[in-house]
């Protein structure tokens, strides 16, 4: 059954969900239960599930990670939110020395059914602390899945996956997308975390994208796509563990590789993505992959520069005309999405 859902919505849905066929699921974290509600993710749960199971906690991520990952260990299934994927930095020991290894560590006797949530993302001069997205390090470390939901009906279908698993899940959702409406097939089945979703199809250049991007892919693919130029936009939903699979099919058909990634250029996942398709598809490659991302600098607070730190849908237009030898079309008269200018503060 197919149902129109936001962002939002999507990830309160499927809480509501898991929460009502699995009474060892409960929430909690920085503001929760407030009348903003995470963006209004979590909006409705309080009223349906009490303050037992939905509550806040002090501004304290070390403690309240660690209070995790002890119910998790106790037979718990936690869902632990923080409002800025940045101050996950404070619970790191707790995540990658903790969380990530003690299924190993205790020979699979433990299971850690963690769900970690936090918010990335830019906007409202939000500057360096507010603004990192984390995923291409929360990745790096074994034993840790981490997936970045892009679209509505991914929202739900990773959240309710994450939820099931009995391994700790990071989930990392921007804060540009609680806004998006779509198709969300509402029937209770999980997207498995691994393949990404290809988003469009394409024949001439292959777009993978994380996060954000996506939505600034798919709007360069409407604008190309009248030039009769095909791009194929996969969106790499699981950054771990994450499936090259249909990247490589999709790269060997097209000959050409485009990585927009929500981060930093370097020693970011766009070079993971990048890696992998040069040595597994070196000889159908017409082109160097190239890459997109953020500059190796700390991100500025002013509007002008935030706009120059973040790329949008004329970028991968940009390199797509690169890497096709294709002149660059006059895209003054194109209106592009410029979140931003909607944009009413962080919460």
């Amino acid at each position: 059954m197919s149902t129109k859902l936001t962002y939002r919505e999507a990830i309160a849905r499927a809480t509501a969900l898991e929460m009502e066929r699995d009474p060892r699921v409960f929430l909690f974290g920085l503001d929760v239960d407030d009348h903003k509600r995470i963006y209004g993710s979590t909006n409705g749960l309080l009223e349906r599930f009490g303050p037992e199971r939905i509550f806040g906690t002090p501004l304290s991520e070390d403690a309240m990670t660690g209070l995790a990952l002890g119910a998790a260990l106790s037979g718990l299934r936690p869902i632990h939110v923080h409002i800025r994927a940045d101050f996950l930095l404070l619970g790191m020991n707790q995540l990658a020395n903790l969380i990530s290894s003690a299924r190993y560590l205790s020979a699979g006797q433990l299971e850690v059914p963690l769900v970690i949530r936090a918010v990335v993302g830019r906007g409202w001069g939000q500057s360096s602390q507010h603004s990192k997205s984390m995923h291409s390090i929360f990745a790096h470390f074994p034993g840790l899945k981490v997936v970045m939901p892009a679209t509505p009906n991914e929202a739900f279908g990773l959240t309710l996956a994450a939820i099931r698993d009995d391994n700790p899940v990071v989930v990392l959702e921007h804060r540009w997308l609680y806004d998006i409406e779509g198709s969300v097939e509402d029937d209770g089945r999980a997207i498995p975390i691994g393949p990404p979703t290809t988003l469009r199809r394409g024949t001439d250049v292959t777009v993978v994208a994380t996060s954000w991007m996506t939505v600034e892919a798919m709007r360069a693919a409407e604008i190309l796509a009248r030039r009769g130029v095909e791009i194929e936009v996969l969106n790499a939903h699981s950054v771990s563990p994450f499936d090259d699979e249909p990247v490589l099919e999709s790269v060997s058909r097209t000959g050409h590789c485009i990585v927009a990634d929500n981060d930093w250029l370097h020693c970011g996942f766009s070079a993971e993505i990048a890696a992998r398709v040069m040595e597994k598809c070196f000889h159908e490659l017409k082109s160097p992959v190239a890459r997109i991302g953020w500059e190796f600098v700390p991100c500025p607070t002013a509007r002008n520069l935030e706009d120059r730190f973040y790329h949008n849908a004329e970028t991968i237009i940009r390199h797509v005309e690169t890497v096709l030898g294709l002149s660059h079309a006059e895209l003054d008269h194109e209106e592009f999405y410029s979140y931003e200018n909607r944009f009413k503060g962080p919460f």
